[in-house]
């Protein structure tokens, strides 16, 4: 299996998302060069650093749908939980001294990819729209228009 390649397709128009997306893609081909340096301990560390990372940021993704009022947030939050589990899975068949790489790297690499171009993007409308929304209230009567109104009238 090669190194993963972002393509602009996958992009939400979020620029933090896509960031953290684009970490997640980076983190997956880490894994990859880990994997070649035979060390499996390194491996391990990657997995686990992979784990935790993505799991940070499907917490973040899902506070941004819940704050923007996205309708399927219920049901995408379900999505992340089914793949957290199956991540799990790998990740103790590794503990047990299972050669998981390759299946693992596979399926993280399909599953990001499909769950980006058809879940994110679905919730990605929604949280821009939020997103902009708060930008211009707080442009309009930030602290700093707050302060000057108070002490100068």
């Amino acid at each position: 299996m090669t190194l993963l390649i972002w393509q602009d397709d996958m992009d939400t128009g979020i620029d933090i998302i896509d960031g953290q997306h684009r970490r997640i893609v980076e983190m997956i081909n880490h894994l990859h060069v880990t994997q070649k340096s035979m060390e499996r301990f390194a491996v391990g560390d990657v997995i686990d650093e992979l784990v935790d990372y993505t799991l940070s940021h499907f917490a973040f993704e899902e506070e941004l749908m819940e704050e923007a009022g996205y309708p399927f947030s219920a049901a995408h939050k379900r999505v992340h939980e089914v793949f957290t589990k199956r991540v799990s899975e790998y990740r103790l068949r590794f503990e047990a001294g299972e050669d998981i790489v390759d299946e693992l790297r596979s399926m993280l690499s399909r599953w990001l990819f499909n769950h980006i171009r058809n879940d994110d993007k679905a919730y990605a409308d929604s949280v821009k729209r939020h997103l902009n929304q708060f930008v211009r209230d707080h442009q309009q009567d930030g602290w700093l228009t707050r302060t000057v109104k108070r002490l100068f009238g």
